[in-house]
């Protein structure tokens, strides 16, 4: 079980969540759960913990799959720009990364403004805030 400092998990942001996207997320967590199970298991919480909304209903400015996103790591104070996708659509060249890393889990949901913890997997604990974020864009 991915585990936080108490006081972190208390101040976790509010998220939102597409409610069409869930089924498949779950299943992408659930077949996580062999290979990584701290990443399945911090997808399955997120789930649990975000308001599902329908489709129209999702603000413009919150991350979701195909979103371009830039976020600030406040450990380092580095800004970085990001596109969150399926598994099958990443390219860190290209800087897509996939729902099923850490930072993509961690950025799922989130609006500017929120600030997460995450932990890579070198099992470090870093901090990262969303600065902006823009809708997906048809392919």
């Amino acid at each position: 079980m991915t585990t936080f400092p108490t006081n972190a998990k208390a101040r976790l942001p509010k998220i939102h969540l597409d409610k069409s996207l869930v089924g498949r997320l779950e299943a992408l967590a659930s077949s996580m759960m062999r290979r990584s199970p701290e990443v399945g298991e911090r997808l399955m919480d997120e789930i649990a913990r975000a308001k599902l909304v329908a489709p129209d209903k999702l603000h413009d400015d919150v991350v979701t799959i195909g979103s371009e996103v830039t976020y600030r790591d406040l450990s380092s104070d580095r800004m970085q720009t990001v596109f969150v996708v399926y598994p099958e659509d990443a390219d860190i060249d290209q800087h897509r990364i996939s729902v099923l890393t850490p930072v993509g889990v961690a950025l799922l949901g989130l609006s500017p403004g929120a600030a997460i913890s995450w932990i890579t997997r070198d099992d470090e604990t870093r901090l990262l805030e969303v600065v902006s974020v823009r809708l997906p864009t048809a392919e």
